[in-house]
């Protein structure tokens, strides 16, 4: 399907119910410090919630967009070979929801010829709803513009970098790259979601936010929230002439910011060469 303007605010809306639909799941396994498994590494937890969350999304993306095709965190690609793709993130942020830190959200992309055309990312504890459409980008139905600082040492910048991937890598490297930032920026946050990062810098909370390595169920619905709130959004490391989602990737900030005289372009360009851009 080619989403137009009336199918994406269509799609945004079935992607709120699905999210919505975890909410009072989440409140209330949050803070019982539920049990953890281990899926790669201790770096990378899951709980009971996360498959009760993503099992609640699929079953209202069915009802409401039956025959799509759902990439989940947890469950992976189920549904036929649509045009309309959704990626399912029921907790992005597992490791602060599973001890009780309240920065975790559900993150919902729809794809659809191609590129992100709606997306959602629903933080259940303050109950904040941030959706887009190809008509702009709201948190609980108004109208958000993504609008901060200007330049580094005014500006706060949230990211995971480095991971301990990150750090087997080069860790002389990756930690010549992070004090850059340190010392750059007026603050620098690893607060554990990346896709509540990317609302909060389309809600001009945050102003920067940088990860090289993740899934397209963490960014695709911040991607479009942060384009369609007026920031900006940089894919890093994807294929070449791959679309924006599928990059592994990327770097944010709030309009206005002067990324181009940011400390990140080093960054970045050691970042990517080291990643395979």
């Amino acid at each position: 399907m080619n989403a137009d303007v009336p199918a994406s605010r269509e799609l945004a809306a079935i992607a709120e119910l699905a999210a919505r639909a975890t909410g009072d799941l989440l409140r209330t396994g949050f803070r019982s410090r539920p049990e953890v498994d281990l899926k790669h590494d201790i770096h990378d937890p899951v709980t009971v919630h996360d498959h009760a969350a993503e099992e609640t999304i699929r079953e209202v993306l069915a009802e409401h967009a039956p025959g799509s095709v759902v990439i989940g965190e947890e469950g992976g690609r189920q549904g036929t070979d649509g045009d309309l793709c959704w990626y399912v993130d029921p907790i992005d942020g597992t490791a602060n929801f599973a001890v009780g830190l309240p920065f975790f959200c559900t993150s919902i992309g729809a794809v659809a010829g191609g590129e992100v055309v709606a997306g959602v990312v629903y933080d259940p504890v303050r109950d904040e709803m941030f959706s887009a459409s190809l008509d702009g980008a709201t948190c609980n139905g108004e109208r958000i513009e993504s609008r901060g600082a200007a330049r580094d040492e005014t500006a706060v910048v949230a990211t995971s970098y480095p991971s301990a991937r990150d750090l087997r890598d080069d860790r002389d490297e990756v930690l010549r790259r992070f004090g850059l930032m340190v010392d750059a920026f007026a603050t620098v946050r690893r607060p554990g979601s990346a896709a509540l990062a990317l609302a909060h810098v389309a809600a001009g909370w945050t102003d920067v936010s940088f990860d090289p390595r993740l899934n397209t169920w963490d960014l695709a619905a911040g991607l479009l929230l942060v384009r369609q709130a007026g920031g900006t959004y940089l894919p890093l490391g994807g294929r070449p002439g791959a679309p924006d989602h599928e990059a592994p990737g990327y770097v944010a900030c709030v309009g206005g910011f002067d990324l181009a005289g940011s400390v990140m372009t080093e960054v970045i360009g050691l970042s990517s060469a080291g990643s395979g851009a």
